[in-house]
């Protein structure tokens, strides 16, 4: 982040993106040390092959049947490109993220790609793909036979899949659990081009961190779909904007964009006013849920935080019994199997808590951003 300040700041199509850097870098020194603690410790490897153009577009459409979502769209990835995109949901950005990975057909134009490419891509629907019956360790043995256990279960504990995790069936585990099995096949392939489609919807806290900070260190190229602010403020350094069927570049940074997204709204909402009667108490009721929706989502914050708190005590009280050394002498091993089902099952539960908390503060923050534009 330092370094795209400090490249660009002086530049005018760059100096607002570089302003929302250096506000991001001030709030990274508090935030560093909350995470010391993170059970996660990857980074992306090295890519083998980084061409200098890894995808070219040039004036394709692209949809499903005869329906067309994407039109005339040119765009050009080069490595280090980083590129945020915007847009309503449902304006195409998912769309054109699996053109990117040739999980869509163009209807229209070209789309060429680099002899040496080597994609990797994070969509919600491949936490489904995933093999159920098969354990974490058996998804990285398919990809690479030849690899030592040690070496993979060395690499599966960077994601906190040690031990028995590393072993056992996906079947149960969480959605979070299961969208960081596939960052880490994605990052065990070592990827020279990244499309992320929402990546930290189901992640904690920690894992967001981790991958925020991975992300950073990235030497390839990537494309980031995602509603977390903070993540697009951190890792990209251009953003493209989704809207009526197009693909620009966005001549500003997310503050501008949510002053875009409002003004927006302010012209879809005046003109359905203008063509429908009794508009303007329909939009007064609007208002009204909208504000039992705030309301509501705030006393299930709290309560969530709450619960949060006393299962953090409840998972210190936990470690606490585990650090006994008589726990280890050989008779009283069914206590500590007890103890270590419950520190997994405290564990998992605190996640499963944070996730709930995640998307419903985002939720609130996107209503109160609509209820309370930014000045212009």
């Amino acid at each position: 982040m330092q370094s795209f300040v400090d490249r660009f700041r002086a530049q005018a199509t760059r100096a607002r993106q570089a302003q929302s850097r250096v506000k991001a870098l001030e709030r990274l020194t508090p935030l560093s040390a909350a995470h010391v603690d993170s059970p996660f410790t990857f980074g992306f490897r090295t890519p083998d092959r980084l061409p200098d153009q890894l995808l070219h577009l040039e004036e394709v459409s692209v949809g499903y049947g005869d329906k067309n979502i994407l039109r005339a769209v040119t765009l050009n990835i080069l490595t280090g490109s980083r590129i945020g995109l915007l847009g309503y949901n449902g304006a195409g950005k998912s769309t054109l993220i699996k053109l990117l990975a040739g999980e869509l057909q163009a209807s229209a134009g070209q789309r060429t790609e680099a002899k040496d490419i080597k994609i990797g891509y994070f969509a919600q629907h491949q936490l489904e793909q995933l093999d159920h019956q098969a354990s974490p360790l058996l998804h990285l043995q398919r990809l690479d036979p030849r690899a030592t256990e040690k070496d993979l279960r060395n690499f599966l504990g960077s994601f906190a899949f040690q031990g028995d995790m590393a072993t056992s069936p996906i079947g149960p585990l969480s959605g979070g659990e299961k969208a960081r099995l596939v960052l880490a096949i994605i990052v065990y392939q070592k990827p020279n081009l990244l499309l992320l489609d929402e990546p930290t919807n189901h992640l904690d806290l920690e894992m967001r961190h981790a991958l925020n900070m991975a992300l950073q260190d990235y030497s390839g190229a990537m494309l980031v779909v995602s509603h977390d602010r903070h993540l697009l403020r951190t890792v990209t350094d251009s953003l493209l904007l989704v809207a009526a069927g197009r693909v620009a570049p966005f001549d500003g940074d997310l503050d501008d964009y949510r002053r875009w997204i409002r003004e927006q709204d302010k012209e879809n909402t005046a003109g359905k006013q203008d063509k429908a009667p009794g508009g303007r108490k329909q939009q007064r009721q609007a208002d009204a849920a909208q504000r039992q929706q705030s309301q509501q989502l705030r006393g299930k914050l709290q309560k969530l935080e709450q619960q949060m708190a006393k299962q953090q005590e409840e998972n210190g009280r936990l470690q606490t019994q585990l650090a006994e050394q008589s726990l280890y002498d050989g008779s009283q091993q069914q206590r500590l199997q007890d103890l270590l089902t419950q520190q997994n099952d405290g564990q998992r539960r605190l996640a499963q808590l944070e996730e709930q908390w995640l998307e419903s503060s985002e939720l609130l923050e996107r209503l109160d951003d609509a209820a309370n534009p930014p000045a212009s």
